[in-house]
C-alpha cells in the first residue's frame, strides 16, 4: 500500500512508485520455473534481468549520482564524528523512532493486509520497531564501553571449549534480559586462531582504525522487502560497526517504509552519512556498479548476489564458472537458507508435543512464512514412536493459525511449484479470502531422493516438511541429522534442535547434541527454540557460516547486528528451555500480543521497572 502524500516527509525526488509486482533483480526474491527432475541448490531465485541501464532516464541517472555524492561529501565529516557525538546521534535515531513507529506498523499492516487488532498484525510491531530500538540502545552501549575501555564489555563468561574455540555469552546481559527471557542464553562462538588472551583484539577493529583511516569507504546497502526491521539495521550495522557511511536502497516490495525510515534517519541524512534512495532493478544494478560506490551489503537471494557479482545470462554462467567476477567490489550478504529443525526423540507428554508443535509451526507462520529463517525441513527419527504424534500436533497448529495474504512476489507459482511435485501435501488451515493461501506440510519426505525440491530450494511460502531418518539408537539420529542438514539442506544460514531434557539426562545423548551444536555448519543455531532468536536479540550475530566461496555463495558472507563488534564469529548459540511458560510473544496463537507489542516497544526504547508490570500482564494473556 502506497502511503498517502501527506504522510510522506522530505520528498525524496528518487522515490517514486516502480510497480511492486515486478521483481525487482537486486533486491527482492522471485523463482523462475524449474525443469523436471533438474536440480536447483537455492534460496528463493530470481529470473535473469531484463531491464537494462538504458532503462535509466538520464534525469533518474542524475537523482542517484546526486544521492551518492551526498554520502562521498559526507565521508570525511563521518569520520570526524567521535564516539560521544556518535551516542548522542543514536539518541536522535531513537527518538526519531518512537516518533514513526506507529505509522510503521501502521502502513506494514496494511500493505500485508493484517488486521491491527490480530497477533498475526501485531507481529509488524516485533520484527520492525522492536527489534530496531534494541538494536539502537545495544549500539549506545557498545559505544560507551568503547569510549571508556575501548572495546564493548562482555557482561558474561568467557571460555574455551575442549577444540580450542573461544565462546563469549552475550545474553542475558542486564536484568530485564533474565526477566523477559528466563532460562535463556546466548553464545558467540569464535573462528580458530581467536584465544582468550587476544579476543580483545579481534572486537570493534573499525574504532581501533579510526584515527588511522584516511577516509571510510561508501557502503550500498541493498534492502530486503519481507522484513521492515532488515534495511534499517543492515544500515546501523554498516554505520555503527564497520564506520562506513551508506547509501540505503529500498526494495520495491516494501519501499512504503523509506518515508518513515528518512523521517528516523534524519540526523545521519543530514550530515550526509546516509542516503536513501528508491527504484528497480535497473537502479540497482546502476548503482551497484556506481564508481562511488566502495562495496556492498545485501539481503536477499543467491540468484541476486550472482546477478551482482558476475551478471546474468551465458557471460554470467561463464564468469561464475571462471569464478571471474565483473564486479570486484567487497560484497557482504544474507542470502537465505532451506532452514532444517532436527527433533530428537525422546519420552514427551502430551503437554510436550502440544507446546513444540506450536513452536515448529510458528516458526513457519511468523510473517506468513516470508523469513529465510523459517521452518523448511523437519528432521525426525523414523523410530521415534511419537513422531506421527507430533507431526499432527504441527498440522494441528498450523491449521488454527489464521491463514495469510502471500504479499511477496512469485509465492504463489513457488507454492504451486513444490505441491506439483508433492500432490499429497497437508493443506492446512481455512481461508476465508481467496486472496490467502493456505499452509502447507509435506512429511514423510526420502532421505535418499537426491533431487527432493523441499531439500534443495527455498520455499519462500507458508510450506514446511519432514524427513525421517532411520538409525540405531538416539545418538546415530543426531549424528544422521547433523550430517543430513549440512550436506542436504541447502544453504548455511541457521538452523535448531530440540532435545527433551529427561533426554539430556543421558550423559551420552548430552555430550552427542553439544558436538552436534559445534558440527552445524550455519551461523545460527537454536536449541529448543526456533534460531532466528539469533537475529532478533541483536548482540548475537546473523549471518551464514564463514567460508563460503565468492562463485558458491549459499547462504551469503558476513553477520550483521553482532553489537559486541566480534571481528572473526563462527556461530551464534541460543539455548532456551525445552518448555516455557508462559508462551513467548512470538507463538502464533498467543492472545496477548496485540496490547504487548507496542509495550515492548515503549520498554526497549528506554528499559525501567515501571514498564514492567503492564507488559508481563499482557505476556501472561498467551
Amino acid at each position: 500500500m502506497q502511503p498517502e502524500e501527506s504522510n510522506q516527509p522530505n520528498q525524496n525526488p528518487l522515490r517514486r512508485e516502480t510497480g511492486r509486482e515486478t521483481p525487482d533483480l537486486l533486491s527482492g526474491k522471485e523463482v523462475p520455473a524449474r525443469e523436471a527432475n533438474t536440480p536447483d541448490l537455492s534460496s528463493a531465485s530470481l529470473p535473469e534481468a531484463e531491464s537494462k541501464l538504458s532503462d535509466l532516464s538520464p534525469k533518474v541517472k542524475n537523482e542517484i549520482d546526486t544521492a551518492v555524492e551526498r554520502v562521498v561529501l559526507g565521508k570525511e565529516n563521518w569520520k570526524e564524528v567521535g564516539i560521544a557525538e556518535r551516542v548522542e546521534l543514536l539518541g536522535e535515531l531513537m527518538i526519531g523512532l518512537k516518533a514513526v513507529a506507529k505509522d510503521w506498523v501502521r502502513d506494514a499492516q496494511a500493505a500485508k493486509q493484517l488486521d491491527p487488532g490480530t497477533t498475526q498484525g501485531a507481529e509488524e510491531w516485533l520484527v520492525g520497531p522492536v527489534v530496531t530500538a534494541r538494536n539502537i540502545r545495544l549500539l549506545v552501549d557498545s559505544l560507551n564501553d568503547i569510549e571508556k575501555s575501548g572495546i564493548p564489555q562482555v557482561t558474561g563468561k568467557i571460555e574455551t571449549r575442549d577444540n580450542g574455540q573461544v565462546v563469549a555469552q552475550v545474553f542475558p546481559s542486564s536484568v530485564f534480559d533474565k526477566l523477559l527471557f528466563s532460562g535463556f542464553t546466548a553464545e558467540i562462538w569464535m573462528q580458530p586462531g581467536v584465544t582468550e588472551s587476544n579476543l580483545s583484539d579481534h572486537m570493534a577493529s573499525a574504532y581501533k582504525k579510526f584515527a588511522a583511516e584516511a577516509q571510510p569507504s561508501t557502503a550500498l546497502v541493498l534492502g530486503a522487502g519481507n522484513n521492515a526491521s532488515i534495511a534499517p539495521m543492515d544500515a546501523l550495522y554498516k554505520l555503527f560497526v564497520d564506520n562506513k557511511p551508506v547509501v540505503l536502497k529500498m526494495n520495491p516490495v516494501n519501499d512504503y517504509l523509506g518515508p518513515h525510515l528518512e523521517k528516523m534517519f534524519q540526523p545521519l541524512i543530514e550530515r550526509g552519512a546516509l542516503s536513501i534512495v528508491y527504484g528497480g532493478a535497473a537502479e540497482g544494478e546502476y548503482l551497484c556498479n556506481h564508481p562511488q560506490v566502495d562495496e556492498i551489503h545485501i539481503t536477499g537471494s543467491d540468484k541476486t548476489h550472482d546477478a551482482i557479482v558476475f551478471g546474468t545470462g551465458e557471460e554470467g554462467a561463464r564468469r561464475k564458472a571462471e569464478n571471474d567476477p565483473r564486479n570486484t567490489r567487497p560484497i557482504t550478504s544474507e542470502l537465505g537458507n532451506v532452514s532444517p529443525v532436527i527433533v530428537v526423540p525422546g519420552p514427551w507428554k502430551e503437554s510436550d508435543l502440544r507446546f513444540q508443535g506450536e513452536n515448529l509451526a510458528s516458526m513457519l507462520t511468523n510473517n506468513a512464512g516470508f523469513n529465510c529463517n523459517a521452518t523448511r525441513v523437519i528432521i525426525t527419527s523414523a523410530d521415534w514412536s511419537q513422531r506421527e504424534d507430533f507431526i499432527g500436533q504441527i498440522e494441528d497448529k498450523l491449521g488454527a493459525t489464521p491463514t495469510r495474504v502471500p504479499y511477496y512476489p512469485g509465492a504463489r507459482q513457488r507454492y504451486q511449484e513444490f505441491l506439483d511435485e508433492h500432490p499429497e501435501a497437508s493443506i492446512l488451515g481455512t481461508v476465508k479470502d481467496p486472496q490467502e493461501l493456505p499452509w502447507a506440510m509435506i512429511s514423510g519426505l526420502d532421505p535418499e531422493k537426491t533431487d527432493e525440491i523441499c531439500f534443495q530450494k527455498e520455499a519462500f511460502c507458508g510450506l514446511t516438511s519432514e524427513v525421517p531418518l532411520s538409525a540405531k539408537d538416539t545418538v546415530d539420529f543426531i549424528k544422521k541429522a547433523v550430517e543430513f542438514a549440512n550436506d542436504r539442506c541447502w544453504g548455511s544460514l541457521n538452523a535448531s534442535i530440540i532435545v527433551h531434557p529427561k533426554t539430556l539426562k543421558d550423559p551420552t545423548v548430552a555430550a552427542a547434541v553439544e558436538e552436534a551444536i559445534g558440527d552445524l555448519k550455519v551461523g545460527s543455531v537454536g536449541v529448543n527454540h526456533w534460531a532466528a532468536l539469533s537475529y532478533a536479540l541483536v548482540s548475537t550475530t546473523w549471518g551464514a557460516f564463514p567460508g563460503n566461496p565468492l562463485n558458491e555463495i549459499g547462504s551469503g558472507r558476513g553477520v550483521v547486528h553482532n553489537t559486541y563488534m566480534f571481528d572473526k564469529p563462527e556461530k551464534s548459540v541460543i539455548r532456551g528451555p525445552f518448555k516455557v511458560w508462559p508462551k513467548p510473544l512470538w507463538f502464533s496463537s498467543h492472545k496477548g500480543v496485540p496490547s504487548a507489542a507496542p509495550k515492548l516497544f515503549d520498554f526497549e526504547t528506554k528499559p525501567s521497572w515501571l514498564k514492567l508490570p503492564g507488559l508481563i500482564k499482557d505476556a501472561l494473556r498467551g
